[in-house]
């Protein structure tokens, strides 16, 4: 028995309607493989945010006792044993010149991010916990120039990321120190 005609022109048009769906969700799976993500590790310094590409970040540790090293920049605040490796500790608010902020100023506890480069390691002194943030790279603006350090050849504020209300200032672990200042490191 023929079938209905007013059947034939129903499955006709649920075709293309099926294929127009099929073409829409290829299209967002396609933005979405197309759009580069950024893991970083984000943390404060004085009472803003700042962040660290997560491939540049060795571990995250409780920092150790820490022993003041004689003939170092202030901003280095000696060094730590953290699993048998002797690493030099820096702290960032002093290195930026940055105000504490003075709600963590009493904080007995804080963390070490250690950073590899290719001729040295480091660690990084946060006050408070640091958290992971996965970002679409699109959401990173370069920085102002007239914002860099002009004491330093190279530009270590990678960008600014924009993320919900909030700004996170993206640095680049590798250019953070100049080569003086890399020099005066203790050679441990």
């Amino acid at each position: 028995m023929p079938e209905p005609a007013d059947a034939q022109p129903v499955a006709a048009k649920a075709e293309p309607t099926t294929e127009k769906q099929d073409s829409t969700t290829s299209e967002t799976v396609r933005e979405q493989v197309n759009t580069e993500m950024v893991h970083l590790i984000v943390f404060r310094l004085g009472t803003e945010e700042y962040a660290i590409r997560i491939d540049q970040v060795k571990e995250v540790t409780v920092t150790p006792g820490i022993t003041r090293m004689p003939r170092t920049p202030d901003f280095v605040k000696g060094v730590a044993n953290i699993r048998g490796d002797i690493i030099a500790i820096i702290d960032l608010e002093k290195r930026f010149n940055i105000r504490p902020n003075p709600e963590k100023a009493e904080l007995t506890t804080s963390y070490t991010l250690v950073v590899e480069a290719d001729d040295y390691s480091i660690g990084v002194d946060v006050k408070e916990v640091p958290q992971s943030l996965n970002l679409a790279l699109t959401k990173i603006d370069k920085a102002p120039s007239f914002l860099q350090d002009v004491s330093v050849s190279e530009n270590f504020i990678e960008g600014i990321a924009k993320t919900d209300n909030r700004l996170i200032i993206v640095l680049d672990m590798h250019k953070i120190l100049t080569q003086d200042e890399v020099s005066q490191l203790p050679n441990l």
